[in-house]
Parts: structure tokens; sequence; C-alpha cells
């Protein structure tokens, strides 16, 4: 099997697009499109200058995603007066797992031009996600907690270090499992949080919002090319599964849509340009009626619509 743009032996036939492509030219179609996202979103803005940069926040476990990411962009700005780049790391308190790759974060890290940072729940909220997993008081998977908590942390941190901008390694099939979960839930108020928070280009997003924005370059990008780019650029990453996602609602949604792209090749694709569109719709009419979150919560600060945040809420409940 050749390459079709070189002749050289390929590594991956992409079967939505049809395409053989060889290593060098896989990694350049990546490169390509995750550039082409960052300008299509708007994330360096024409203000950003050497005297006045923007600081962007790269959520930095070191699985393959945000080690890929991490790498492109350190790649593409990390000569460029116009960006600083710090990447945060979170150690969930999971055994086994997470001081794996953060040890794989740390060295890609090492030789690049990226601030680094690291904290931990147990640093942060005084727990760990083995034992929140095992005490369970609101009968969730763990996968509910851990998103509320890492969540939390990336938005405090970002604020902290005065980011303009967070970024996040999410590729084609982590969004496209967000979509096909919200739909499944009837989840029209998600959807419209969903695309507000990371979907829409910056310029179109809620200029009085308190949280700083996220951005997801990888979503376009299926989640196997992008395990294939780490390898064979020999980046350092973590390539597992976390041993508690099998518990969640995701990972059955996961499995629907490997079996659907494999039978449909682009299902993924045509699930996120329909999900959009409609994700926008939400979010226009959820803004005719609210204005984002109506106040702080009562024990830590953090922007909420209620009396407590979410990661309050729940550390309470753990207590």
């Amino acid at each position: 099997m050749e390459c079709d743009r070189c002749g050289r032996e390929a590594v991956i036939h992409v079967a939505y697009s049809g395409a053989h492509l060889c290593g060098t030219h896989l990694r350049q179609s990546v490169d390509r499109r995750v550039r082409r996202r960052i300008r299509s979103d708007g994330l360096l803005p024409d203000t950003a200058t050497p005297e006045d940069p923007v600081t962007w926040l790269i959520g930095l476990s070191g699985g393959k995603d945000s080690a890929v990411l991490t790498h492109i962009l350190a790649d593409t700005f990390g000569d460029d007066p116009r960006v600083e780049l710090i990447a945060l790391s979170i150690h969930e308190g999971i055994a086994g797992y997470r001081d794996e790759s953060l040890s794989a974060a740390e060295s890609l890290v090492e030789d690049r031009p990226v601030e680094y940072v690291s904290t931990s729940y147990e640093r942060e909220f005084d727990l760990r996600m083995d034992e929140v997993a095992e005490a369970d008081p609101w009968d969730m998977a763990p996968c509910a907690y851990c998103g509320v908590f890492r969540r939390d942390i990336l938005s405090a941190v970002a604020t902290e270090y005065d980011a303009d901008l967070l970024l996040t390694g999410h590729n084609l099939d982590d969004e496209a499992e967000t979509a096909l979960m919200n739909i499944f839930e009837g989840d029209v108020a998600q959807m419209a949080q969903h695309y507000d928070a990371s979907l829409a280009p910056l310029e179109a997003r809620e200029a009085d919002s308190p949280f700083v924005p996220r951005a997801k370059p990888l979503r376009d990008v299926p989640e196997s090319e992008i395990a294939l780019y780490a390898r064979l650029s020999d980046i350092p990453a973590h390539i597992a599964e976390c041993p508690h996602s099998s518990e969640s609602f995701r990972g059955t949604v996961q499995e629907l849509l490997l079996e659907l792209e494999a039978d449909h090749p682009g299902t993924r694709h045509s699930i996120m340009s329909g999900y959009e569109e409609l994700a926008k719709l939400a979010a226009t009419q959820k803004r005719r009626g609210e204005h984002g979150p109506a106040g702080v919560c009562e024990e830590c600060g953090a922007p909420t619509d209620g009396d407590r945040c979410r990661a309050c809420e729940l550390q309470a409940a753990l207590e």
C-alpha cells in the first residue's frame, strides 16, 4: 500500500477520505487541520503583539491527545513572541495510572519552550479519585465526579495565570461522543453550553462570560490518527485507558460510535457537522433568556447559578 502523495509505504488508510498516507504526510495532515482550526476559531487575535502577548494554558495529562497538542503548539508557536505557552498537569489520585502519564508530561516539556505547572486533587480538594469512586455518595460514574473536579482546577489555574485561553486535547471522537450523549439525554441546555464554551469561534462568544475561554484545536482529528502521530513522532505519551472509564455512559457511546464509524466511514464528521448547527441554535435561544451565571459560589467564589458550585457540592457530599 503506497502513499497517495509520494509513493512511499503508507502507514494508514483514512477510510472516511479514502486516502493512503505515509508517516510524513499523516503528520502534515494533522498539523494542517490543527492550524486551520486555530485560524477558523480566531484563537490568535490580531491584537496579540510581542509587547502584549496572549497566554495559552494547555491541559496536559500526559496522554496521547494532550501530548500531541502540546507538541504541535510548541512547534508552531514556541518561538512566536505573541504567544506564551503554559502546560498544566493534574494528578487525580488514580493508582497505577496517572503517575506514569505525568512522567511522560514532564519529559515532553523538558526540551520545549513551554512553562510547566502541576497540581493534584489531593492538594486542591484533599481527596483522591480512587477514594471518590469507592465512596460514590451521589451514585454516579467516577467520570462524573472527575470531570467536575478537573474543570474546576483548570478554570482556577487559568484565572490564576491570567490566561487568555484554555486549550484541551479533545479529539474528533471525544466531541462526537459528547454530541451523541447530549442528544441521547435530550439535554438542549448542555448543547448550548457546549457550543458557547468551546465550539463557537471566540468572536461569537459572550463577551461578559466570567470563565476563561476554552478551545479544542484537535477536534477535527480522529483519535486513531493522533495515536499514530504520537508514535511516529516519538512523543512521550502514556497511551492507556483510565481504569474507571468503563463504568461511564461515555464508554457505552464510544463503543457504539466505533461500530458506526467502521460500518459507515465519515459518521463522526457528519455527527459534528449537524450537531454544531443544532448547538448553535440552542445557544442563540439560551442567550435570549439568560446571560450566564448569576452569582458566585459561597464556598470558593467560582461563578455559578446557585449558592454553591458543582465542585463544592460534590466535595460536601464526600465529606
